[in-house]
């Protein structure tokens, strides 16, 4: 199975940091946050990544060409124009970095990727959370209601879309409703390829028209995970990630 990941966005309410980077390369203990959620992924067997790119992606480009480097000990031999990895250490990983647009809209960014997902059920995640969710559970359940499309529902406090839920089947859709409490949209989504046709544009967003569409036809289904999930939507959230990597205590750190 593969794992679509956007990592397009501004990030404007963290711009300390993405006036430099774009916010997937943030690091919280040294790597970078789009790291941290691919190596949760692999370690529940999905390694091959499909990176919407979009605001600087030409630095996750480099990243990973220059994967090794980052990740072993690397003699240059000057005299020569001679370079040496010490101690390589391969992902068992297949990255496509594909660019989807500066300006375009979360569900105009997975639509570009269509051709390089297939015909298969995908994962579907932003580049910028991270949780502990079981995702072999989370695919099962998927498979379990045969129908297009399951998000992860979780419960933080309420900044994020609202679910309305009738058992586990989603019978509305709201994108950042006020108050607290209820059940939110946490991404770590899997999906049919038909989800592609309720795209309609480069300006569509994933959160809007597709969600509701397949809310309103009785197509998404949440998946309710009770554990650890965070967004690093601003400095507070990221110093947060980083105290709990810091003391060995990142609920997320499965691997």
């Amino acid at each position: 199975m593969k794992l679509v990941i956007l990592a397009g966005g501004l990030g404007t309410r963290i711009n300390e940091e993405t006036s430099v980077k774009p916010k997937p390369m943030i690091e919280i203990g040294g790597r970078p946050i789009l790291w941290h959620i691919m190596k949760l992924y692999s370690h529940y067997g999905i390694n091959e990544f499909i990176i919407c790119l979009g605001y600087k992606g030409y630095i996750i480009k480099e990243y990973f060409a220059n994967y090794f480097l980052h990740m072993s000990d690397v003699t240059f031999d000057m005299e020569h124009n001679e370079m040496q990895v010490h101690q390589k250490y391969a992902e068992p990983w297949k990255v496509t970095l594909v660019d989807t647009g500066e300006l375009t809209m979360t569900g105009g960014r997975l639509k570009r990727v269509r051709d390089y997902v297939g015909d298969q059920t995908f994962c579907f995640t932003y580049g910028d959370g991270v949780g502990d969710v079981d995702i072999n559970a989370l695919i099962n359940f998927h498979r379990s209601h045969n129908n297009a499309a399951t998000v992860t529902a979780v419960q933080p406090p309420g900044r994020f879309g609202a679910l309305e839920l009738e058992g586990s089947r989603i019978k509305s859709f709201q994108e950042k409703p006020q108050g607290d409490g209820a059940w939110i949209n946490g991404g770590f989504f899997v999906l049919s390829p038909a989800v592609f046709d309720l795209i309609d544009s480069d300006e569509t967003l994933w959160e809007k028209e597709p969600m509701e569409r397949l809310a309103n036809s009785n197509q998404l289904h949440a998946y309710f995970h009770k554990g650890f999930w965070q967004p690093m939507d601003t400095l507070r959230d990221k110093q947060h990630l980083e105290q709990l990597w810091q003391q060995q205590k990142a609920p997320w750190k499965i691997w």
